[in-house]
């Protein structure tokens, strides 16, 4: 009888982890398509609530930005993102980290410059804080195709 206990809340205790897992990676995806989305905006308040002030944002060139400099740029549209597609995403959760793996095509309407499109594949580093997820490191690397 004991042992079946056992047995019991072991199976509850790991089906109780699991589903926190699927939760997290849920939320991070959903973070990481909201982080999307607010690079084509270019909204302020959007780019703003999805980070952390620690941000470092490693261009393929690389260029680091700050958390100031990376929302300035979207915003003034000196980097601007007509589309982005994103493709090939991985999710891998550690404690309160959250690994994101994934390919970026967009296409490009930076100010003074002609129209373009980039394809990359994306590290993403998200910390899980009270509010939600936000993003602490980003470093992008050139791709030959997109995938």
């Amino acid at each position: 009888m004991i042992k079946k206990l056992i047995f019991a809340i072991g199976f509850m205790m790991a089906v109780s982890v699991s589903a926190q897992k699927t939760s997290d990676k849920d939320a991070v995806n959903a973070a990481a398509e909201k982080l999307r989305s607010a690079m084509i905006s270019g909204e302020k308040s959007d780019l703003e609530s999805l980070i952390l002030p620690e941000l470092t944002y490693g261009h393929s060139g690389g260029h680091i930005d700050d958390a100031k400099e990376f929302v300035e740029k979207l915003v003034s549209k000196k980097s601007d993102f007509v589309t982005i597609d994103i493709t090939n995403q991985t999710v891998s959760i550690v404690g309160n980290t959250a690994i994101v793996r994934h390919h970026f095509y967009a296409t490009t309407a930076d100010a003074g410059k002609a129209p373009g499109d980039v394809t990359l594949d994306i590290l993403l580093v998200w910390v899980k804080v009270k509010n939600g997820w936000k993003l602490l490191a980003r470093q992008a690397v050139k791709s030959e195709k997109k995938k």
